[in-house]
């Protein structure tokens, strides 16, 4: 069994988070929308993958301001994943998708709960903490 560990960035800016959408074509979860990030590399620094990540994803660099959530669970092909959840602030806002995702948003973040699934509520509410 295969095991990793992924990192998730909650970007904020203007009272407004950072959400993209899957591409269609998406082995696990086409089309659905989430916060930025991904697997980390082997032995990779967590805040380093997800600066890393976020920039691959969107072209925006991020500080990284607090720990929001950790999520444990196991994928339908049985890969076994600790995902890590922050709240980030971006530090420039001309966001470039990849191949990876077909979309974005800047969602309220009264309204992001609307958006995402119940998978990411809890690190939602916990956003209120600090923002």
């Amino acid at each position: 069994m295969d095991f990793r560990i992924s990192v998730k960035g909650f970007v904020v800016k203007d009272e407004r988070v950072l959400i993209v959408r899957r591409a269609l074509n998406d082995a696990h979860k086409p089309g659905v929308w989430e916060p930025p990030g991904g697997r980390l590399e082997l032995g990779e620094n967590p805040f380093v993958g997800l600066k890393r990540e976020v920039k691959e994803e969107t072209g925006l660099d991020i500080e990284i301001l607090n720990h929001l959530d950790v999520k444990h669970f196991t994928r339908e092909d049985g890969q076994e994943i600790t995902m890590l959840l922050f709240l980030c602030r971006a530090l420039n806002y001309d966001v470039k998708l990849t191949e990876e995702h077909i979309d974005f948003e800047w969602v309220e973040i009264s309204d992001v709960k609307n958006k995402l699934n119940d998978f990411f509520h809890k690190s939602i509410d916990n956003i209120g903490k600090f923002v």
